[in-house]
């Protein structure tokens, strides 16, 4: 039996209540959206885990012990590094109060035998070395970092048991999204009114991107961000887990990378005397930076990240200005929906839009 098509009036009512349903659904459910993003991902990271286990085993089973893989890798290392991270912070705050680092830079450096013989020989070729506004910008630089450092790290340190409470949470989100995984998608793509294959384009250039974020820049920013810490500790920096940190953040930014906290480090050891402890330093930098950016990182990415560098530049900057740390993973993603979303427009609807007759 045929269905009767439904008149204008019924349909534009169960519109108007479907758009009402989903606007409450979202408001409902907005302050889980980080939650529910990062649960999706990092089960789509952990799906081959489980489809490995899930031959072998109940789905039940196989996703709980990919689910608990997940929180000894992730959570209880990262607990202990929140509270770290946490200290430091709040030591090196404690430390800069009250002090005018520029001043005290700037007074110690000028007073230095290298940096006068440097000025001296810029000054017989007409250059002028403003050493105030350099040593004003590195202090400002730290404060400014150690601060937003602090900021993160003191909401998850001093709200340890919500922290947990939502790590939970994300655990038993992914737990049900890896069983039931196939009919979400199933389920999204039949309530989408975009064709079948651009959804799936979608949804593929999104798990893509996160997966290179996530596993391939997050594991080569741990590295940086390790190697670079456990060398400020060696030279015997104060709060070498906070830069590592830095470093650990930095590492994501093409262009710039660790390369922030390590040229500036290097210098310093310079101006301060130790030539070859500086250039040491340097050239760790060199190796560290180069070793993992062509060699580790394009065996872990590949060809995922389909972005020119600036791209990814500015959508990882403009991320962290908007959302926070989760900028950088909600910056690529919206430049990549962008990009994906304009591919598809000029394929597919361009020559519908831009049609001035009846002949498209």
């Amino acid at each position: 039996m045929t269905q009767r098509r439904p008149s204008p009036l019924v349909l534009t009512y169960f519109i108007l209540l479907f758009l009402l349903s989903m606007l409450l659904m979202l408001r409902l459910l907005w302050p889980f959206t980080s939650m529910l993003i990062l649960s999706y991902f990092l089960s789509s990271i952990a799906k081959p885990v489980y489809d490995f286990l899930d031959h072998q085993m109940p789905s039940s089973l196989a996703s709980l012990i990919t689910c608990t893989l997940i929180v000894l890798l992730v959570f209880v290392p990262l607990i202990f590094f929140v509270v770290a991270l946490s200290s430091e912070a709040y030591h090196l705050l404690e430390v800069t109060k009250g002090t005018n680092i520029a001043e005290t830079l700037s007074a110690y450096v000028q007073n230095n035998a290298i940096y006068i013989r440097l000025d001296n020989l810029l000054q017989g070729y007409g250059f002028q070395v403003e050493m105030g506004q350099i040593t004003s910008a590195l202090s400002e630089f730290g404060t400014t970092a150690a601060k937003f450092i602090y900021t993160q790290a003191s909401i998850w340190a001093g709200n340890i048991l919500n922290f947990i409470l939502n790590f939970l949470m994300m655990i038993l989100i992914i737990f049900f999204i890896l069983i039931e995984r196939e009919k979400l998608v199933n389920f999204l793509l039949h309530l989408s009114p975009l064709p079948n294959n651009h959804d799936l384009l979608l949804m593929d250039k999104f798990e893509r991107i996160a997966g290179a974020i996530l596993v391939g820049n997050g594991i080569c920013g741990v590295i940086q961000g390790i190697f670079g810490g456990l060398a400020f500790a060696f030279l015997g920096f104060s709060s070498p887990i906070l830069w590592g940190c830095i470093m650990g953040i930095m590492a994501f930014l093409p262009i710039v990378g660790i390369g922030a906290v390590l040229g500036p480090a290097a210098l310093y050891l310079i101006i301060q005397g130790h030539l070859i402890t500086g250039l040491g330093l340097a050239l760790f930098y060199i190796f560290l930076s180069m070793g993992v950016e062509y060699l580790l990182k394009p065996k872990l990415v590949g060809g995922q990240v389909q972005m020119h560098t600036i791209l990814v530049f500015l959508s990882i900057i403009g991320g962290l200005a908007v959302f926070g740390i989760l900028g950088i993973i909600y910056g690529p993603l919206i430049f990549t929906a962008f990009l994906t979303l304009s591919d598809i427009y000029i394929d597919n609807y361009e020559r519908y839009i831009t049609c001035e007759n009846d002949e498209c």
